[in-house]
């Protein structure tokens, strides 16, 4: 095929071939103008202004907005944080503190987190209650209000509002009130049970599992009917709950406004480890923003991993629950497991613990990114949170995960379907058991090889999720919050989304020819019948 950008010269008497010539002159012309100027490029924008609210007081929550908003400020624009988390200040960045109303969830006792967020049914409630209180912390506020009236001049206020929800859609309840378009930033996978009301689309429990499930693919029958038991049970529990609140409580203002849709969510997934699944555009993953560039060791900790001569195993459950206060035969289980192992440990630790292993350093905390992109690292302990499993990912170190709460089951079942860990239940330990799994993820190396292989694709990436935060943002600003991106899902009905009109419309449509048809089957049979019967000779009538 020739190139539209080619010319090729030839002589015609006619004007046809003139006319021929100049056309194809001008082609040349132009294509050459496209090749000089190259792609079309987006116009600048100047420094947007940002009001972000941080609703859960989560340290890992806060380590993933804290990297939304740095992407935004090292790009030159201007934000305001609501947060109860101050990291100090630096150029365009303005913290206000709203930590006195909210209850830090740092060192949970392990009973508490069995108790009350293990089940749905415990938890879903507790989520929505929660969030509703928080916002009416957040947006009583005096600061918060004043942020939330209209400024004297138009060019002085906020441009885009950035959020992050949880239970409820109270927490949009600024950009609504201001008119701006509205970003929410998902720490965790997508919340299933919000998904249709965010992107107007509900996710297909056939093949996408349950923020909550605990597998990484609805294979099964059994899988998929309680996938899709599940995201109706959710959905409706989450929805039952604010109604009721609403209806207990006078009405907030958070509720007299219906909550403006997001312009864009930026979810803490990557589909290194996440299943392949269809998502709108404004959908955007930006797993393992929140990994920071590697910093050198603390000199103790490098010594007792250098002087390790067959590598380290690394033990943590998070900041949110203390490991001191698991269950007595857990520990036990561990440090006697823990013992036998030709490694040397690196456990995190509340407290003091007696009869440590010789082979194990207990502290508090440790620089968990930088520990795990040590190459003498073999092995990571984790219960499963979504930082943690990217900080893994990145480093390529296979998993054992002891999986608690919300996600983390899920997040673990990713990393045994991606071939680099094994899933174990924590109440259900014994030393022989995390002894012989801890043995089988070192000495196999078809672990290590697929947690290299994730890696790798975790890593090949064309574009780093700073610079995706900062390009959709400002796409948003620069079409006026890009309307254009929100699903037509949100201009239907639920019985119209689901097509329940259409099959209504489809059944009828069955029955009435299906009435029909019948009505006429049985004319012309009784009509054939009396035919028949007023042409039978008269023989046969008589007799």
């Amino acid at each position: 095929m020739p190139n539209a950008c080619s010319h090729r010269s030839g002589r015609r008497s006619d004007s046809t071939g003139a006319a021929a010539m100049l056309c194809r002159a001008v082609v040349s012309a132009a294509c050459c103008l496209l090749l000089v100027a190259g792609p079309w490029t987006p116009p600048p924008v100047g420094g947007m202004r940002v009001l972000a609210v941080e609703t859960i007081a989560g340290k890992s929550h806060w380590n993933f907005m804290r990297a939304v908003l740095r992407a935004l400020t090292d790009a030159g624009h201007t934000v305001t944080v609501f947060t109860p988390f101050l990291d100090g200040g630096r150029d365009n960045y303005t913290e206000v503190d709203i930590s006195a109303a909210f209850r830090m969830k740092l060192d949970v006792d392990m009973a508490e987190v069995m108790e009350k967020l293990v089940e749905p049914s415990s938890i879903l409630p507790l989520i929505v209650t929660v969030s509703r209180s928080l916002c009416d912390a957040i947006f009583l506020d005096d600061r918060m209000k004043a942020a939330m009236r209209p400024p004297a001049d138009r060019d002085a206020g906020y441009d885009v509002v950035i959020v992050e929800p949880m239970g409820s859609e109270c927490v949009s309840h600024a950009a609504t009130v201001l008119g701006l378009p509205l970003v929410f930033v998902v720490p965790s996978p997508m919340i299933s049970y919000h998904e249709g009301s965010f992107l107007g689309h509900v996710p297909n429990p056939a093949v996408v599992s349950h923020v909550m499930a605990d597998h990484a693919v609805p294979r099964t029958f059994v899988q998929r009917f309680s996938n899709a038991v599940l995201l109706a049970y959710s959905v409706f529990v989450v929805r039952y709950t604010e109604w009721s609140l609403k209806r207990a409580d006078a009405p907030r203002a958070y509720d007299i406004l219906a909550p403006v849709r997001p312009s864009a969510v930026f979810v803490n997934s990557h589909f290194a480890t996440e299943v392949s699944r269809p998502v709108p555009p404004n959908f955007v993953h930006v797993g393992g923003l929140h990994l920071e560039k590697p910093k050198s060791l603390p000199a103790d900790i490098l010594e007792f991993i250098d002087e390790s001569p067959n590598g380290v195993i690394y033990f943590t459950f998070g900041s949110v629950v203390k490991m001191s206060s698991m269950p007595d035969y857990i520990e036990k289980s561990f440090k006697e497991a823990l013992a036998q192992v030709p490694q040397r440990v690196l456990w995190k630790y509340e407290g003091q613990m007696e009869d440590i292993p010789p082979n194990v350093m207990i502290k508090k905390w440790f620089p968990q990114r930088d520990i795990l992109l040590h190459p003498k690292v073999k092995l990571f302990i984790s219960h499963g949170g979504i930082s943690g499993v990217y900080e893994t990912v990145d480093a390529g170190v296979p998993v054992l995960g002891f999986p608690l709460f919300y996600d983390q089951h899920r997040n673990i079942a990713n990393l045994v379907d991606a071939g680099m860990a094994i899933s174990m239940e924590l109440l259900s330990v014994s030393t022989d058991r995390v002894l012989n799994s801890i043995l089988e993820l070192i000495n196999d190396e078809k672990y290590s090889i697929n947690a290299k292989i994730t890696s790798e694709r975790f890593k090949d990436r064309p574009m780093s999720p700073e610079k995706l935060i900062v390009y959709w943002t400002e796409y948003i600003h620069r079409h006026n919050g890009a309307p254009h991106l929100k699903s037509q899902a949100h201009n239907l009905t639920w019985y119209q989304y689901f097509l329940l009109d259409v099959i209504a419309a489809v059944l009828i449509l069955i029955l009435t020819i299906a009435f029909f048809s019948f009505t006429i089957f049985t004319i012309i049979y009784k009509y054939s019948l009396k035919h028949l019967y007023n042409f039978k000779p008269k023989s046969e009538k008589l007799s």
